[in-house]
């Protein structure tokens, strides 16, 4: 089977996952542990229940996005620190793995910026504003579902790329305002 159609039942699946009453964060995890060999259970999914409507209705960021990050991290992310005597070393090593180039921060980071880029935010509330006084009316659940079916092909595209590429991209939007050149420690006095 090809990448392109890999992706693309990740993405079906995806959203008809959100007809069936899944939460957005539910949705995109469900279909890739259903057409990716994570290595994880179907049981895995509860761990993504509670962050539907930006964590529990709190409104942060919006479960899908969440739901992403755990799917991405449940085939690219990292399962153990680099090992060596040298404790300094050790976390120096560590600290590379997330902010070098490449690093698990850059892949990371395409997720928010993908929603934000598309969407203007990537908080729930932000994304939802219009429809805060008839919550999940029929428009705001079309709505939530085109971002479901959005950051689940991202995900799915993300899970499928060449990992040391996709750890090479650019730093979109960060808190660090990292560019290129990540920021250390030692550089930051």
């Amino acid at each position: 089977m090809e990448v392109q159609e890999k992706i693309a039942m990740v993405k079906d699946r995806a959203r008809k996952n959100f007809s069936k009453g899944f939460n957005c964060a539910e949705c995109v995890l469900e279909a890739v542990l259903e057409h990716v060999d994570t290595g994880l259970p179907k049981e895995a999914l509860k761990l993504v229940t509670g962050f539907g409507g930006g964590v529990g209705l709190y409104g942060d960021t919006c479960g899908a996005i969440i739901g992403a990050v755990m799917a991405v991290g449940a085939v690219h992310g990292r399962t153990d620190l680099p090992e060596g005597e040298d404790g300094k070393a050790v976390a120096k090593a560590a600290s590379r793995q997330l902010y070098g180039n490449p690093g698990l921060y850059r892949l990371f980071n395409q997720l928010p910026n993908m929603i934000k880029n598309k969407y203007g935010n990537t908080l729930c509330r932000e994304l939802c504003s219009q429809w805060q006084d008839k919550w999940f009316c029929r428009d705001q659940a079309l709505h939530c579902r085109e971002i479901i079916t959005d950051i689940a092909e991202f995900a799915a595209t993300l899970i499928y790329s060449d990992k040391n590429e996709i750890m090479s991209k650019s730093f979109g939007d960060n808190v660090e305002n990292l560019k290129d050149a990540p920021a250390t420690c030692d550089a930051k006095g």
